[in-house]
């Protein structure tokens, strides 16, 4: 049985939360480089003390959103009730179109930091990329214990060739400013381009549906 929290952990956590949501408000608005650590801990009413107990440097509260939104993503991908290619999607559209709603600014500051792990120094925001391949390593290997998809699924070249989509859709987002929308260009990708790409390895059994609703 899990142990029930004490009221001083579940207020380390409300603080925690309300650090992310003021960064991320204010990241949002200004941009990183804009925001102080002071401008966040005055809008949660907290000491700058207090930010430090969580979070070694700003940058680090960037990957904190991230890593909690898309771990949410990913869950809910799985627990999504359809078959492999809808899962797929799901996760795929899901995961573009909370980068658009959270904002150009937010996702610059990401990319940014993404490409240079160094400005970042927790130690397990450093691999973003890889918690990225694992998380569609994840969605590839539930169809093959569901038998939805082939064994000889290659599942790491399958998910890195994936990632790559999303990460390159995203980077060209972007760079244009947001000129268009992201979550409209993935669904485009799966409605177009997924299919044939994932063929080869859905079982005969299997419907390769679930891009209609992309």
């Amino acid at each position: 049985m899990a142990k029930r929290m004490t009221n001083r952990q579940l207020a380390a956590l409300e603080t925690r939360r309300k650090l992310l949501e003021a960064a991320k408000k204010l990241i949002c608005e200004k941009g990183l480089v804009n925001t102080s650590i002071e401008e966040i801990t005055k809008a949660c009413g907290v000491s700058n003390g207090t930010f430090y107990t969580y979070f070694k440097r700003k940058e680090d509260v960037v990957f904190a959103l991230s890593q909690e939104m898309y771990q949410g993503i990913y869950e809910e991908a799985q627990a999504h009730d359809g078959p492999f290619m809808e899962r797929l999607v799901f996760y795929m559209v899901n995961f573009s179109g909370h980068i658009e709603r959270d904002g150009l600014k937010l996702c610059q500051e990401w990319v940014r930091n993404t490409v240079d792990p160094d400005l970042v120094e927790a130690p397990y925001n450093k691999d973003k990329l890889h918690v990225d391949i694992d998380s569609m390593k994840g969605m590839i290997e539930k169809g093959i214990e569901r038998g939805e998809l082939k064994k000889s699924t290659p599942v790491d070249a399958l998910a890195n060739a994936l990632v790559d989509v999303i990460y390159g859709e995203m980077l060209c987002w972007d760079m244009s400013g947001g000129a268009y929308s992201f979550e409209e260009r993935t669904k485009e990708f799966c409605r177009l381009f997924l299919p044939a790409m994932m063929k080869p390895y859905i079982n005969e059994n299997q419907k390769l549906g679930g891009t209609n609703n992309a």
